[in-house]
């Protein structure tokens, strides 16, 4: 059995009898329980006292399922100490779906984490889950700003400067870079780790601002032509004859034998 550094409290988990931890996935079936062992290794000189077992599943750093159990026990300084209980996940398929972040925490009575143990969980949920859900609101959000960059494009209408321009370019990117993660996780390809998540995020959120930088500067192909002398003749002129009255114009009499 691994024992704990001095001076440290360290976890180790099964489920169902298979290891928690390192590059194997744990799957987890909403249509049947699992049984969970934990086992602590206290290293420190003194007594701990555990009573929380928790599961969880966290994505962009949000909590998307929690479970608490409450397995009271006592773990004696330099000494070890296994629990195992039963845990329903009855309700977990409209919780998640998809690869998640998966960690076994054990807590104290003040609800502090003693130790954890972490794995990338296969949550076999819905696609009506809150997670999917979430990820189907972030494609939406995502969609109408990127409509509303490139209309205010077509339109002429984005700001004059150019950093201002690839700023309203900035959230379509970063929502694109979302969409990737979340999508990826939901189709089991990819759990969202930071490792994963920031590689996505910054890459599309700098390439949209790049877009916006380069866009033409809305005024290009609008600039009025220069006006010259014979423009500014032409407008003088015409400005003085509305301004006589129409009563008071003369017409120029026509030629003898001129047409009628």
């Amino acid at each position: 059995m691994a024992s704990a550094a001095p001076g440290e409290v360290t976890v180790n988990a099964t489920v169902d009898r298979q290891p928690v931890g390192g590059s194997e996935q744990l799957v987890l079936d909403p249509t049947r329980s699992i049984r969970v062992e934990v086992t602590v290794h206290n290293g420190t000189d003194a007594d701990r006292k555990v009573k929380t077992v928790r599961l969880s599943g966290t994505a962009l750093a949000l909590t998307f399922f929690a479970y608490d159990t409450t397995v009271p026990f006592d773990v004696p300084a330099k000494e070890s100490v296994t629990r195992a209980f039963q845990l329903d996940l009855a309700d977990l398929g409209g919780q998640a779906t998809g690869l998640l972040p998966t960690e076994i925490e054990v807590l104290d009575e003040n609800r502090a984490v003693l130790g954890s143990v972490e794995t990338t969980g296969d949550v076999v949920g819905s696609m009506w889950s809150v997670y999917a859900v979430f990820g189907l609101g972030v494609l939406l959000l995502t969609v109408f700003s990127w409509a509303g960059a490139l209309f205010a494009l077509a339109r002429r209408r984005l700001p004059v400067n150019r950093w201002q321009r690839a700023m309203r370019f900035l959230p379509a990117g970063i929502g694109t870079g979302l969409v990737a993660v979340i999508s990826l996780s939901v189709l089991t390809l990819v759990a969202p780790s930071p490792a994963a998540e920031i590689p996505f995020i910054l890459g599309s959120a700098a390439v949209a601002l790049l877009l916006g930088y380069l866009t033409p500067h809305p005024g290009d192909g609008d600039a009025p032509r220069p006006v010259d002398d014979a423009d500014r003749e032409t407008d003088a002129f015409t400005a003085t004859y509305d301004a006589v009255p129409l009563t008071e114009r003369t017409t120029r009499p026509l030629p003898p034998g001129g047409a009628v």
